[in-house]
C-alpha cells in the first residue's frame, strides 16, 4: 500500500457511486463492530451454539476486509500515529506468539488484529471528512447493540438480568461491562452533539436518557464516572465559543446539586452496589489479581514484550485492567505503546482549534482513558479500538480532493 494526496468525497457530487461508497464504508464499520462483540456462552433468548456464535464473529471481520478492498481498490492509505503505534504494537505481539509461548489461540488473536488494523488502514481516505461519515456509522452501531439489550430485557427479563442482577444482552451475548461501556459511549456523544448544536433537543433527550437508563441497570459505576468527566472535558473545551455549553453547565450544575441532596441515600447504594468496605478498596477483588500478574516471575524477554496475545484472564481469574492486560500479553512495550496512543491523540487534540470534531474526540479518548483502568481491550481488537479510530478520524486533517475515483 502507498500513501498518497487523497481527496474528500464530500466535496463530490452526492451520486449514485458516491452512496454506494459511504454505504459499503457503513456496512464494513458494522461488520467491525459486529467482531468486537465477543460470543459469550450465556443464557440467550434463542440459544446459539457457542461455534456457530464463533464462526459468526469471526467471519464478519472477513467480510470486513473483503469490503473494504471494493472501496479502496487502489490502497490508497493516510498516515497517522494512532494506526502507525497500533500496527507496530501488533507486529510484535505477533512476532512474541510465534515463539509458542501461549499455543495456537494467540497466534489467532494476533492475525485477527493485524486484519482489524488493515481494514481500518483502507478507510483512512474517509477520515477528516466534514460530514463526520465514521462517527455517524459508529452511533448507529452503539443504538443497534442498545436496541437488542433492550429488546432482550422486554422479551425475558429474568435472562436479561440473571447475572448478579445487570442488565446483560440475551437477543445476542453482551456481558454488562460491555453494555455499559456502549451505553456510556452512546451516552455521552449523544450529550456533546447536542452541546455542539449538531443534535436536536428532542432527539438528544430520548438517547440520553435511554442511555443513561440502561446504563444504571447495568450497575457499573466506572463506564457512569467515564462519561461523566468525558463529557465535561468535551464541554469545557467548547465553553468558551458555545453559549449553548454555558448555560447547560449552570442548568446541570444546579440540578445535580439539588439532586444529589435529595437522593443521596440511593446513590450511595448503587454506587455501593451491596460490596463491603474489603470490596471496595479492592475494586471488587480487582487489585488482587493485578497484583499477581506484576508479581508473577517471568524472564526478562517476557517483561518488556510479553507472552502474545491472551484472553484477558491470568490464572483464570479476569484481569478487568487493560494496562496490566497489556503488560501480561505485551509487556512494559506495549504499555509504552498505548500510553503513547492516548498521548498522540491529546496532543493532536490540544493543538486543533475548538470544533465539535476536537469536542467529541477528547470524550472519547477521555473515556477510553478513564474505563481503561476497570475494562480490557486497549490493546487488542475490541470496542476500545474502535472508539480511539473515530477519535482519530475527527481529529485528521480534511482529505485533499479527488478519493477513490475508480469508484
Amino acid at each position: 500500500m502507498s500513501t498518497v494526496a487523497l481527496p474528500t468525497l464530500d466535496a463530490l457530487p452526492d451520486t449514485a457511486a458516491e452512496r454506494s461508497v459511504r454505504r459499503r464504508v457503513g456496512i464494513v464499520w458494522g461488520l467491525l463492530y459486529f467482531n468486537v462483540l465477543t460470543f459469550y456462552t450465556i443464557p440467550l433468548v434463542v440459544t446459539i451454539p457457542h461455534k456457530i456464535g464463533q464462526v459468526l464473529t469471526q467471519g464478519s471481520l472477513v467480510l470486513a476486509v473483503l469490503l473494504a478492498l471494493t472501496v479502496n481498490r487502489r490502497l490508497m492509505i493516510r498516515t497517522n500515529a494512532f494506526l502507525v503505534l497500533s500496527t507496530v504494537a501488533a507486529v510484535v505481539a505477533l512476532a512474541v506468539t510465534l515463539r509458542g509461548y501461549v499455543g495456537l489461540g494467540s497466534d489467532v488473536r494476533a492475525i485477527r488484529l493485524l486484519a482489524f488494523l488493515a481494514v481500518l488502514w483502507l478507510l483512512t481516505p474517509f477520515w477528516g471528512r466534514r460530514d463526520l461519515l465514521l462517527l455517524r456509522y459508529h452511533l448507529r452501531c452503539l443504538f443497534a447493540v442498545l436496541a437488542s439489550v433492550l429488546l432482550g430485557m422486554i422479551i425475558s427479563p429474568h435472562k436479561a438480568f440473571e447475572v448478579d442482577g445487570r442488565l446483560t444482552g440475551v437477543i445476542w451475548p453482551v456481558q454488562p461491562p460491555q453494555v455499559a461501556h456502549i451505553a456510556a459511549v452512546a451516552a455521552g456523544l449523544t450529550a456533546v452533539l447536542w452541546l455542539s448544536g449538531l443534535l436536536r433537543r428532542n432527539t438528544a433527550v430520548v438517547l440520553f436518557l435511554g442511555s443513561v437508563g440502561l446504563l444504571i441497570l447495568t450497575h457499573t459505576r466506572t463506564a457512569l464516572v467515564a462519561m461523566l468527566v468525558g463529557v465535561l472535558v468535551a464541554g469545557l473545551s467548547l465553553f468558551v465559543s458555545r453559549r449553548r455549553v454555558r448555560k447547560a453547565f449552570m442548568t446541570t450544575f444546579v440540578i445535580v446539586l439539588i439532586g444529589a441532596l435529595i437522593f443521596l441515600p440511593a446513590l450511595s447504594s448503587w454506587f455501593g452496589r451491596g460490596e463491603n468496605t474489603q470490596e471496595l478498596t479492592t475494586l471488587t477483588g480487582r487489585t488482587v489479581v493485578w497484583s499477581l500478574v506484576v508479581n508473577a516471575p517471568r524472564p526478562r524477554p517476557e517483561v518488556f514484550f510479553g507472552y502474545g496475545l491472551s484472553n484477558d484472564s491470568f490464572d483464570g481469574l479476569s484481569i478487568d485492567n487493560s494496562w496490566v492486560s497489556v503488560y501480561q500479553d505485551e509487556g512494559l512495550f506495549g504499555d509504552v505503546v498505548c500510553g503513547l496512543i492516548v498521548l498522540c491523540l491529546l496532543l493532536a487534540a490540544a493543538f486543533r482549534p475548538r470544533s465539535p470534531a476536537r469536542a467529541i474526540a477528547l470524550f472519547l479518548i477521555v473515556y477510553c482513558l478513564i474505563s481503561s483502568f476497570t475494562e480490557t481491550g486497549l490493546g487488542e481488537a475490541s470496542p476500545f479500538m474502535l472508539d480511539l479510530a473515530v477519535a482519530a478520524a475527527l481529529l485528521a486533517p480534511r482529505p485533499p480532493p479527488a478519493l477513490l475515483q475508480q469508484e
